[in-house]
Protein backbone atom coordinates (compact mmCIF):
# COMPACT_ATOMS: atom_id res chain seq x y z
CA UNK A 1 0.00 0.00 0.00
CA UNK A 2 1.26 3.47 -0.65
CA UNK A 3 0.55 7.23 0.91
CA UNK A 4 -1.33 9.59 -0.68
CA UNK A 5 -1.24 13.61 0.71
CA UNK A 6 -4.72 14.77 -0.19
CA UNK A 7 -4.70 18.89 -0.67
CA UNK A 8 -8.11 20.51 -0.89
CA UNK A 9 -7.58 23.98 -0.98
CA UNK A 10 -9.90 26.45 1.08
CA UNK A 11 -9.03 29.52 -1.03
CA UNK A 12 -8.73 29.74 -4.44
CA UNK A 13 -5.68 29.43 -6.56
CA UNK A 14 -5.00 32.29 -9.10
CA UNK A 15 -3.64 29.55 -11.82
CA UNK A 16 -6.34 26.83 -11.50
CA UNK A 17 -9.92 26.45 -10.55
CA UNK A 18 -9.07 22.94 -8.60
CA UNK A 19 -9.25 22.92 -5.71
CA UNK A 20 -8.58 19.30 -4.37
CA UNK A 21 -5.25 17.48 -5.69
CA UNK A 22 -3.42 14.26 -4.78
CA UNK A 23 0.22 13.67 -4.47
CA UNK A 24 2.65 10.76 -3.48
CA UNK A 25 4.46 12.61 -0.77
CA UNK A 26 4.52 15.77 0.80
CA UNK A 27 8.03 17.43 -1.19
CA UNK A 28 5.90 16.70 -4.36
CA UNK A 29 3.30 19.08 -2.71
CA UNK A 30 5.67 21.60 -3.15
CA UNK A 31 6.77 21.20 -6.78
CA UNK A 32 3.18 22.38 -7.24
CA UNK A 33 2.63 24.68 -4.77
CA UNK A 34 4.15 26.95 -2.52
CA UNK A 35 4.23 27.32 1.22
CA UNK A 36 2.05 30.34 1.02
CA UNK A 37 -0.64 28.67 -0.95
CA UNK A 38 -0.95 25.60 1.15
CA UNK A 39 -0.26 27.90 4.60
CA UNK A 40 2.30 25.54 5.84
CA UNK A 41 6.11 24.57 5.06
CA UNK A 42 7.35 21.50 3.82
CA UNK A 43 8.83 21.28 7.37
CA UNK A 44 6.13 21.68 8.94
CA UNK A 45 4.14 19.41 7.17
CA UNK A 46 7.07 16.46 7.91
CA UNK A 47 6.15 17.02 11.26
CA UNK A 48 2.65 17.68 12.46
CA UNK A 49 1.61 14.00 12.71
CA UNK A 50 0.18 13.03 8.93
CA UNK A 51 1.68 9.51 9.59
CA UNK A 52 -1.10 7.56 10.32
CA UNK A 53 -4.22 8.98 8.36
CA UNK A 54 -3.34 12.43 10.05
CA UNK A 55 -4.79 15.50 8.96
CA UNK A 56 -3.40 19.22 8.98
CA UNK A 57 -5.33 22.25 8.79
CA UNK A 58 -4.40 25.63 7.75
CA UNK A 59 -5.90 29.01 6.75
CA UNK A 60 -5.37 27.78 3.20
CA UNK A 61 -5.99 24.08 2.90
CA UNK A 62 -7.06 20.54 4.11
CA UNK A 63 -4.11 18.34 3.97
CA UNK A 64 -4.80 14.30 4.80
CA UNK A 65 -2.44 11.50 4.04
CA UNK A 66 -4.31 8.45 3.62
CA UNK A 67 -2.99 5.12 2.79
CA UNK A 68 -4.33 3.80 -1.47
CA UNK A 69 -5.40 0.45 -1.28
CA UNK A 70 -5.00 -1.48 -4.91
CA UNK A 71 -6.34 -5.00 -5.95
CA UNK A 72 -3.79 -7.18 -5.95
CA UNK A 73 -2.48 -8.10 -9.87
CA UNK A 74 -4.34 -10.49 -11.35
CA UNK A 75 -6.98 -10.68 -8.22
CA UNK A 76 -9.80 -9.91 -9.96
CA UNK A 77 -9.27 -11.08 -13.35
CA UNK A 78 -8.03 -8.05 -14.93
CA UNK A 79 -12.07 -6.76 -14.89
CA UNK A 80 -12.17 -2.66 -14.60
CA UNK A 81 -15.86 -2.47 -14.06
Amino acid sequence: MAKVIHVHLTRPVARTKQRDWYFGSISAVYSVFTPEEVGATRGYLLHAGLSGNGTVVTKCAIIKQSTLIRNARGADGGNDD
